[in-house]
């Protein structure tokens, strides 16, 4: 019987405004902190999600609250709650227990609190293979969480040989690019977009401003009843096309990210489309390359061929659950290089990238990579997401590409975010030796991504994006 424990801890004050001094000043505080402001969210960094259930091995957890811009406020003494649902101990970082307590429901939990507003913990795994659930939360704020998979103990850790670790010779642009897949979506609810009071179309108007590449999600079935969209079919492969003519019309690249799924794939959930569902491993690995050159075949017949390809989404702990998941490296590897084979049958020039939601989580994509690259996949680009509530602080981001560049000889492309557009930038563009390969902002048109009011105008955020363009695009055309 899998075991369970609940921890979590409650808050001893609860607080709407915090004030008082900082304790740390990490390179981009001046951007990511605030002495004092109102709450709004708990951030909660995992910095390994992927541990081994051998009893010792162990992560740091490290818990914020943010203001409504994100920044960390730096004054909180807040206690928040943590609860963490699996096989597993959570620990103060000098390993000194933490006070067990229960609230009035029978959930136990441990106390803890903010000091000058920030906590580090160690979580360490237990014996158990396990997805362990952990959240951070304050009472009236929303929370932070992550899963926690822990693999068997007997898990093979392997690293690339130099000759795995070829430098990358295939030419990849410099990207400043937009995943706007929920663009038909929009429109079909009748939503226009505005620059200036006038009205453009949204792809001309990104591009007016500066971006150069479209990412878009593509599922395999999505029109299923359990699929992405049930009966109609948004981002499908009909969709995709009509998509990728409007992108080449533009002038922009295309970046297609392969979910291998009916539905949204994470690091959460990465679920077999409906029709791969019984297929053996074999049949499995066919489909993948099978489905995966049919879809670039139909791209490439019409002239729209992808600039580059994902093969997979958010894939740290694997797709195609169970046969592809993290805890079978040498089956999860299989599935990913029938992806790459999948692109070379069509265009073996094609840039391949490995996406992984790792922005700050530095031991865990070194975990991943080492196993997969020495698995066999070879692939071109580094994909990581970044948004902090996840994924750490900005210098994190920074640090966590600087070493990756270095010690596998891939550029790197941040192809989540949606806070910091500036910094972000700023940091992968500023990577040694032209390895940073720009960025990719998750959904813009969203007036939550200050780009654009509820009523499709553009507002001033938007104006970073011409900045960036004459900055680290200064030879493209408009």
């Amino acid at each position: 019987m899998k075991h369970q424990v609940i921890f979590s801890f409650i808050g001893l004050m609860l607080f709407t405004q915090c004030a008082g001094p900082a304790n740390d000043t990490p390179e981009f505080a001046a951007v990511s902190t605030v002495e004092s402001g109102k709450p709004v969210a708990v951030m909660l960094t995992a910095y390994s999600t992927t541990l081994l259930a051998n009893g010792t091995d162990r992560t740091r957890l490290r818990i914020a609250v943010v203001d409504s811009l994100g920044r960390e406020i730096t004054s909180c003494t807040d206690s928040i709650r943590l609860v963490i649902i699996g096989d597993g101990v959570v620990k103060a970082v000098d390993g000194t227990e933490l006070l067990q307590q229960m609230d009035s429901s029978g959930q136990t939990y441990f106390a803890c609190q903010l000091q000058q507003g920030v906590t580090n913990l160690v979580f360490i795994a237990g014996k158990t293979p396990d997805c362990i659930k952990v959240e951070a939360s304050r009472k009236e704020l929303w929370p932070g969480s992550h899963e926690i998979h822990t693999l068997p103990a007997n898990f093979v850790l392997l690293k690339p040989t130099q000759e795995q670790l070829p430098p990358v010779t295939k030419p990849i642009d410099r990207m400043i690019g937009a995943d706007i897949s929920f663009l038909p979506q929009i429109e079909a609810q009748g939503i226009n977009f505005y620059d200036n009071g006038n009205e453009k179309d949204a792809l001309t108007l990104l591009h007016d401003h500066g971006f150069n590449a479209i990412r878009l999600r593509i599922f395999v079935n999505p029109e299923n009843e359990k699929g992405y969209s049930p009966g109609i079919g948004y981002c499908g492969l009909p969709q995709t096309l009509e998509m990728a003519k409007r992108i080449r019309a533009s002038g922009m690249n295309l970046l297609l990210d392969f979910h291998y799924s009916d539905y949204w794939a994470d690091p959460q959930q990465q679920n077999k489309p409906l029709a791969w569902a019984d297929l053996e491993f074999e049949a499995l690995q066919d489909s993948v390359k099978a489905y995966t050159e049919y879809v670039l075949l139909a791209l490439k017949e019409q002239g729209t061929l992808p600039a580059m390809v994902q093969i997979g989404n958010e894939i740290n702990h694997g797709i195609l659950w169970p046969d592809g998941h993290i805890s079978h490296p040498d089956q999860l590897a299989g599935l990913l290089m029938a992806g790459v084979e999948g692109v070379r049958a069509v265009d073996p020039g094609l840039p391949v990238m490995m996406h992984l939601a790792l922005g700050g989580q530095h031991e865990e994509a070194v975990f991943w990579l080492d196993n997969l690259i020495a698995r066999g996949v070879q692939f071109d680009v580094i994909g990581l997401s970044y948004y902090p509530r996840w994924h750490g602080i900005l210098d994190d981001l920074q640090e966590n590409m600087r070493d990756l560049i270095t010690r596998y000889k891939k550029p790197v492309n941040v192809v989540e975010y949606s806070n910091y557009k500036k910094e972000v930038h700023e940091i992968v563009f500023g990577l040694p030796d032209n390895m940073g390969k720009g960025a990719c902002i998750w959904e813009p048109l969203n007036w939550r991504s200050d780009l654009f009011t509820k009523e499709g105008n553009t507002t001033e955020v938007i104006r970073i994006y011409d900045d960036l363009k004459e900055r680290f695009l200064p030879d493209s055309t408009r």
